[in-house]
Formats: C-alpha cells, structure tokens, sequence
C-alpha cells in the first residue's frame, strides 16, 4: 500500500485487485481497508509500475467552481455538519496532475477521463463550443477519454470537430485563432453510426509501457439516446455497455493485451451515513455495479462518471473508481503489471482533493485570461436581480423506498429555482403561443443563483444548454398520464405557477415498460390550471423545452402532442423574464402537495 500524500484526505480507502490468470481473496485488514494482492513468479522480472490519473464530469469548469459546487466534503464536525474544503479549477489540477505524476519515479503515467468533459459548461467555455476546456485538458497531459452523453449535445459532427479540428461550421474560429483539436483521443467503443454499423469514434486505444500493453476501451451510457435531444443522437445507436467491453476485451486479449481499462460514463452512488467519504466505499449502488459484476474477468479496472459521485470500490475483482465532478476531485491509480503475462497483479486506488493551496499553473492562466478577454464584456452584463438565493434544492414529497411493483419510489419535489424558470418560460410562450402551462426538467438546471445582481454569465451558467421552447397541444387525460409518468422514471418536471395537483403518498407507482397512466400517485381531480380542474378531453397548450419534447428523460406522454411550435431559446426567456420582474423573489413550494 502506497503512503497517501499530504493533500489526500484523512480517511483513505485503498483497494487492490488481482487480475487475469492470478487471483486472491479480498479481505479486511487491521483498518478496515480492502486489500488484495497477487504476486508474479519468484525470481522473476520486477513488474512494470503504471499510473493512471483519473477524472470524469469536468463540465468545461475552467475556473474555479464557486459556491457548493467547487467544494468538497472531507469529514463531519462533532456537531454532525459537513467538513469541507474549496476544490477544482483548471490551474490547480493540472499543477496537482503533473505533481502527482511526478511522484511515479519512472515517469509511466497515463491520464484518463470518463467522459462529459464538455457541455453544460459555464459560459467561458461554451461560447467558443468548449473549445477552451479541450485545449485545456490537452495541455495538462490527458491521454485518453470515454464520450459522455453531454460530448453529444451538439450533435456526431460537432463531437468528430472536437476531435478532429477545423472552425464551427456556423460561428467559425470565435476566438479569432485555429482549432486544431483535441491532442487526446477520445474513444466511443458503444456508440455507433445506424447507416453504417461502423463506431463513431475508435472502441480503443493501446498503450505500450516499458514492454507491457495497455488496454482502454471509452464507453458512454446505453441510455445515452434518451437523455440527450434527438438532434444531438441523430443517426446514431447505442450498444449495451457490459456487451461492448466484453467483445472489445477479447479483440484485445486476442491482440496479447492482459491490462485491461474500461472509461466507463456510467456510474452509482454511495449510501449511508458514511456516503460522503470521497475515498470509500459504502454500499455503493446503480448501474455501474451490474454492469462491473457482467463484465469479463479480463478486464482489470473500471473508471466511472456520469453520477457526479466520488469512489473507490472492489467490485467482481475489479477496480471500480469515480472522482465527483468539475475538476474537484483526482483518482490516482497504481497498477503493478507482469512483465511476462502482461497482466495486472495489484491496484491501488486514492481520490485526491484537488485543493487551491498550490500554484496556479502558468499555461492555464493564460489560456483563462485569453478567453476571458475574447469574451469580452457580454458576460458580466447584468440581466437582473434575485431578492433571496434561488437554488435546485427540492423539496421531500414523501420518503424513499420501492413500491409494490418494485419501482423506485420518490422523494423530489419543486424548487424555488426550478419553478421560477417554469413561470420564466410559460411568460415567453403564453402570448404568442398561447401556452397556459409550463413544465422544466430538473437536470437542465445547472446551477444556483445568488441573491442579488445576476450576469448574463450566472444565468447562463444556470441554463446552458440553449434550447429551444416547444408549445404543443396535450389532453387533459395525456397531462394526467404525464404526470404520473414523473414517478415512473424517477423525476419531478418542475411546474409553473398555473399547474397544481396532489400526490397521493399511498398511491402506486406505475412499473417500468408500462403504460405509466397505470399509476395512481397523482389524484386525478387535483390537476388544475389556473385554479380551474383539468377535464380529459379538454385540450391545453403546454410549454416545454426541445429536449423534453422529444421524450427526453423516459417523458415519453410529451411525444404524443400535437401543433408543436417552437419558440425561443430557454435562456433567452429566463434572462427576459429576470429582468422584467426584478427583483425576483423566491415562490413558496405549493403547486405540488400531498395526502395520505
């Protein structure tokens, strides 16, 4: 076990694993750490030492995240509040990467990402199509990343551009110079052209170190298609994940590559009161946990994301790690690989805090200052005001838990945040379109704002993903079943001030695959517009953005209105509706309620 440097947190959990033909059974030592270890032959060659550093959901984070989401919990106060610590920012991790590096004497490092590197970016970023956060990564040394649903936001050809180089087809070099593209390559083993069959991008790359070989293969989520706009995956399919990293395992295995990585943009999440140790591993659950235990033995360790969360666990023999989100967080992997087999033998594991107490890295600062000053002065122009914090916490409707059917109960709610943005897209779309309600998915709410003056650049942040309102016809029974459908797929669509109902706590929850008008959590005789009851064959013209109007997020009851019409970009009607309302204050969480 390796001595964790000085930055590293407190309380570390180290997992090793034994990979290929050599085995030993995982066990708890004296501190409760996981360990495993395998040994090469006696008198044998020494093994080739490889490190790997880790880091997923960097989102275009240049700069430093403020507010919660550039920190990081390290502990509990003996009052039972959180310990934590500022993290992130672009400067300070490459300077932590390459120190990090440093520290592995015979310099056999490799730096991966598991995907979502770009899109829902702060604005520094996403206005030149998150060509600086590329030129970014390359300079702080990443090898190899897996695609995330995000690298698909602006569609195949944008994600071959980002790779590839060359200006935007419509906004040309926006910063006045070249794009040459990104000096990583991105790999996509499960994402797949429907007209040709043929991989979007390379399945896998190999990696030679010192005489042994080296295996990723990048994958995103099979689910990719359903919470992206059907724009960004036109033309394209998505195989399922523990398929595509076992075929492409063999071909390398068939190659003579024993070491075997999977970038995996798929995750899960830590429960329990100990979920917040970055570093352990507490009844880690999700997908990313099947989808491990399905994979073949000869792939040694899995680097996640998708999740946002942070881990370091033991799954099925394999290293299963994921480093939180924006830059926060480092995963340093060391792999001990035989010389003659070529197969990994051990594996340890930390989550380092990319903490700020170190310098800034020169090239990234300039990079920073070079487009910050393209950028010029649209981003610090106020658009409005807030008189409290509006945030995307939400509300509890009720607890936790399975229903009857098996499916997941739920436990979201409104948000103050949330439901401005609804009344903020109903008033862009209630004139011209006729609109009397609106709708807004929580996971196109990025950010939180601040009370007081808000930028163009704070608003943006919180909405970045410039999509266009659709204003489509929907009966009252198809917004009853839509409704209903929340609970199915696990999500609250945050509703404007003129759509009410109630949620019965004892109802059911309609099970997956079927018909989610099956359920009965929402009380039918509750939904109301505008205080008046909704009537099922009554026809109501509803607002929501593009994403959710093609089926985005499983809201499948959407693709069944009619006389879409689309409207104007969501930011555009969420900065409009700032600053002709300011100061905007916070609304009381009422238009969702419940009974038991």
């Amino acid at each position: 076990m390796k001595t964790p440097s000085l930055r590293r947190l407190a309380l570390v959990g180290v997992t090793t694993l034994v990979a290929g033909a050599l085995s030993a059974a995982a066990h708890p030592d004296a501190t409760g750490t996981n360990t495993a270890s395998g040994h090469g032959r006696p008198g044998g060659p020494p093994p080739v030492q490889v490190q790997l550093l880790a880091l997923n959901d960097f989102h275009g984070n240049l700069e430093a995240p403020a507010g919660s989401g550039g920190r990081i919990q390290t502990g509990v106060a003996p009052d039972g509040s959180a310990v934590t610590v500022d993290a992130g920012g672009v400067e300070f991790l490459a300077t932590q990467l390459r120190q990090l590096a440093a520290q592995q004497k015979k310099q056999n490092t490799i730096t991966v990402a598991a995907g979502d590197l770009i899109g829902a970016s702060p604005l520094l970023s996403a206005a030149f199509h998150d060509e600086p956060t590329v030129e970014a990564l390359g300079l702080a040394g990443l090898d190899y990343a897996s695609v995330g649903n995000h690298e698909f936001d602006e569609g195949a050809d944008e994600l071959l551009r980002i790779q590839n180089g060359g200006c935007h087809p419509v906004d040309g070099c926006a910063d006045g110079t070249p794009y040459a593209g990104a000096d990583f390559q991105y790999l996509s083993a499960n994402a797949f052209v429907t007209a040709t069959g043929q991989p979007l991008l390379a399945p896998y790359a190999v990696r030679k170190v010192q005489g042994v070989e080296v295996g990723f293969i990048g994958m995103t989520l099979e689910g990719t298609g359903d919470i992206v706009s059907q724009q960004g995956v036109a033309g394209l399919d998505f195989a399922d994940e523990i398929a595509t990293a076992n075929r492409y395992a063999g071909e390398l295995q068939a190659r003579g590559v024993e070491s075997i990585v999977v970038l995996l943009h798929q995750g899960g999440q830590q429960t329990g009161p100990d979920a917040w140790d970055v570093d352990g591993c507490h009844g880690l659950t999700g997908p990313v946990v099947d989808i491990a235990e399905g994979m073949s033995d000869a792939i040694d360790v899995v680097v996640s994301g998708h999740t946002h969360q942070a881990y370091n666990c033991e799954i099925d023999g394999k290293l299963v790690t994921s480093a939180s989100s924006a830059g926060r967080l480092v995963t340093d992997i060391d792999l001990s690989i035989d010389r003659r087999s070529g197969d990994v033998t051990s594996a340890t594991a930390d989550n380092v805090v990319v903490t700020r107490d170190v310098a800034k890295d020169p090239a990234q600062t300039a990079l920073i200052d070079r487009y910050r000053t393209a950028l010029g002065p649209i981003a610090t122009a106020q658009v409005g005001t807030a008189a409290q914090d509006l945030t995307r916490t939400q509300e509890q409707l009720f607890p936790t838990g399975t229903s009857s059917t098996g499916a997941p109960l739920f436990a979201l709610g409104e948000s103050t945040l949330g439901d401005v943005i609804a009344d903020a897209q109903l008033a862009a779309t209630d004139d011209e379109q006729g609109a009397v309600a609106a709708l807004m998915n929580p996971g196109g709410v990025r950010a939180d704002l601040s009370a007081g003056p808000v930028t163009y650049e704070e608003a943006f942040t919180v909405q970045p993903f410039a999509n266009n309102l659709v204003t489509l016809d929907v009966t009252g029974a198809q917004l009853q079943c839509l409704l209903e459908q929340q609970f199915q797929v696990g999500r609250t669509l945050y509703p404007s001030s003129t759509l009410t109902y109630t949620v019965d706590t004892t109802g059911t929850t309609a099970a997956t695959g079927a018909d989610p008008c099956t359920g009965s959590r929402v009380i039918d005789d509750t939904v109301a517009i505008a205080g008046q009851p909704v009537t099922d064959t009554a026809t109501y013209r509803i607002t929501v953005n593009n994403f959710l109007a093609g089926g985005g997020d499983g809201f499948s009851v959407l693709t069944e209105g009619s006389g879409a019409v689309t409207g104007p970009i969501d930011l555009d009607a969420f900065t409009a509706y700032l600053g002709a309302n300011s100061p905007v204050t916070a609304p009381a969480l009422e238009r969702i309620s419940t009974r038991s």
